[in-house]
């Protein structure tokens, strides 16, 4: 049987020895047979059972449940490329989208031109609550702490860290409605690092503590402009947010 070294394999997928080795280490891709020399060789089922890993990988899932998909002797590897196709397929528009935003942002530098709000909110979209809801936050929360910090962060931002923050909440809240989706239960591994990645988009503006993460969340829910927002994207999902947040704060 015609098998390749880990060498091999890393030069013929960009995939690092390093990598490949802390694969076959934790029983994620493990070659399945011994070359001449006595070393571990790929075969093409073993190479193909790495893309899928990598598949699974881009989409964001924790090794520990690609490693029990790939396992799973009942499990529809169709359909399965068919949801990450799906998936990879939404995350490439968002993409586009934003390449496109960054490129005439760009044009228009190079033409000495400062795009107004109106253009920049057609180029990039519209937040998810808009001007009225920014002067009511300011009403509500402007003589906190918190505040202050994030108006003092957001104003170092620049156009590219806004383009960036705006492909990471969306990526986010795909996220979160693709774990809702398929029933990852909160208190879980995958839950927990979605809490986690909640909390690592707030504290781009302020420091979220436990506390304050929790308010949020469960404003989520007592406030309709935020369940509507969470719940367009997936029914039932602020309640979803709200219960991995809570589970990864009391665990």
């Amino acid at each position: 049987m015609d098998a390749k070294t880990v060498g091999a394999v890393a030069t013929m997928t960009g995939v690092s020895v390093r990598t490949l080795h802390h694969y076959d280490h934790i029983g994620v891709v493990v070659p399945s047979v011994r070359t001449q020399a006595g070393y571990r060789g790929y075969t093409d089922a073993d190479i193909e059972r790495l893309h899928l890993v990598l598949v699974y990988r881009a989409v964001g899932l924790p090794l520990e449940q690609i490693r029990t998909l790939l396992d799973d002797p009942d499990a529809d590897v169709v359909a399965h490329l068919q949801r990450q196709h799906a998936l990879l397929t939404e995350q490439a528009d968002r993409l586009n989208a934003t390449i496109k935003a960054v490129e005439e942002l760009m044009n228009a530098h190079r033409r000495g031109i400062q795009l107004t709000a109106e253009e920049q909110v057609e180029i990039f979209g519209t937040t998810a609550f808009g001007d009225e809801y920014a002067e009511e936050a300011e009403q509500r929360w402007g003589d906190t702490d918190a505040w202050a910090q994030s108006q003092q962060r957001a104003a170092n931002f620049t156009k590219e860290d806004w383009v960036r923050i705006k492909a990471d909440v969306d990526a986010l809240l795909e996220a979160l409605a693709d774990a809702k989706r398929k029933g990852v239960a909160p208190g879980s591994a995958q839950a927990n690092e979605l809490a986690a990645w909640h909390r690592a988009s707030i504290q781009r503006f302020y420091d979220c503590s436990d506390d304050m993460q929790r308010c949020i969340v469960e404003m989520y829910l007592a406030d309709a402009r935020f369940t509507r927002y969470y719940d367009d994207a997936e029914p039932g999902l602020a309640q979803f947010v709200h219960d991995i947040v809570v589970a990864s704060i009391d665990r």
